[in-house]
C-alpha cells in the first residue's frame, strides 16, 4: 500500500471506521487517479458509517472459491453456508454420482449452489443445477454470479419452495440444499441492526410446531422426498436450536438416515437427511 493509500486508511479510521474495513474500502475504490476516485470513496465510506453491510458497500464478497456479487436484493453469503458447501461436496463424493443434478431452495445470490458447481467441475463432475428462489430479484442475482463466474450448467426458477416446480424433477433429484429463513419474528428484535439492511424474507420465519422461526424448515424437510431420486439427500442449514426439530420432522417426514452436525463454533447447525 502507498504512503497516500494509507493515510487515507487513517482519514477513514479517524472518521469511525473499522481500519480493516477501511483498508478494504480504499483498496476497493481508489485505483489510479485518486484525486477523481475520492468522492467515490467518501461516499462508500458515509454509507458505512451509517450502518449500511460493508459487503453491500463493496457490492461483492468472497464465498469459498467464489467472488460474489451481492447488494439488497440477497442475503449475505456467511461461513456457516461455506460449511454447508463442504458437507454437500462430502455426502456427493460419498454416493459416487457421476452427473448429479442439485436443486438449491431460496438460493439468493447463489452461493451455495453456484460454488457446489464450482467446485464440481473442478473435480471433474458435470453437475446440473437448480436454482430455485421466490424472490425475482435474488434470482437476478443469481444469475448476475453465474453469468461472471462462467457457469452454465444452472436454470433459474421462481418459486416458494416446491410450489412451482415442474412435476418432471420429481425423484430425479440427488441433491437438495438450502438456508431458509429460520429466525423467529421476536429473536429478529434483539439481533444486530446490520440485519435490517438485508431482506426480511431470507431471515425470519413464521413458527411451526410450536418451535420458533421453523415454518419454512418444516416445509422443505417434510416436502423433499419426493423430489429426491432413490439415493438422494437433503442438507438444511438450521438455528441453532432447531436440532431436535429438525431431526424429528426429518424422521417424520420418511428418511432412513438422519443426521444433524456442528458447525465450526460447535453450534448446532447442519441438517443431512438421505432418502436410502
Amino acid at each position: 500500500m502507498t504512503g497516500v493509500n494509507h493515510d487515507l486508511v487513517a482519514e477513514l479510521v479517524e472518521s469511525g471506521l473499522d481500519a480493516r474495513e477501511a483498508r478494504w474500502l480504499v483498496e476497493e475504490f481508489v485505483s489510479g487517479d485518486e484525486f477523481e476516485d475520492l468522492s467515490t470513496l467518501y461516499a462508500a465510506a458515509r454509507r458505512r458509517r451509517d450502518g449500511e453491510p460493508i459487503q453491500y458497500v463493496i457490492g461483492h464478497w468472497p464465498f469459498r472459491s467464489l467472488d460474489l456479487d451481492v447488494d439488497p436484493r440477497v442475503l449475505i453469503p456467511r461461513p456457516e453456508s461455506e460449511e454447508l458447501v463442504g458437507v454437500a461436496l462430502s455426502e456427493l463424493a460419498q454416493g459416487n454420482v457421476r452427473a448429479p443434478v442439485i436443486m438449491d431452495l431460496g438460493c439468493g445470490s447463489g452461493a451455495i449452489g453456484l460454488a457446489l458447481l464450482r467446485e464440481l467441475v473442478e473435480r471433474g463432475v458435470a453437475a446440473t443445477l437448480i436454482a430455485v428462489d421466490e424472490s425475482g430479484d435474488a434470482l437476478g442475482v443469481a444469475r448476475e454470479n453465474a453469468i461472471k463466474h462462467d457457469l452454465r450448467a444452472v436454470s433459474f426458477v421462481q418459486s416458494s419452495w416446491f410450489e412451482d416446480l415442474d412435476e418432471s424433477l420429481r425423484g430425479r433429484v440427488d441433491l437438495i440444499v438450502a438456508n431458509p429463513p429460520y429466525v423467529g419474528v421476536l429473536e429478529f428484535e434483539d439481533l444486530e441492526d446490520v440485519l435490517r439492511h438485508e431482506p426480511l424474507s431470507a431471515i425470519v420465519a413464521s413458527d411451526a410446531h410450536g418451535v420458533v422461526g421453523f415454518e419454512d424448515l418444516d416445509v422443505i424437510i417434510s416436502g423433499a422426498l419426493g423430489w429426491l431420486s432413490p439415493s438422494g439427500t437433503l442438507i438444511c442449514e438450521h438455528s441453532n436450536v432447531h436440532r431436535t426439530a429438525v431431526i424429528e420432522a426429518a424422521t417424520r417426514a420418511g428418511f432412513n438416515s438422519v443426521d444433524d452436525l456442528d458447525d465450526m463454533a460447535g453450534h448446532p447447525r447442519i441438517l443431512v437427511a438421505r432418502r436410502t
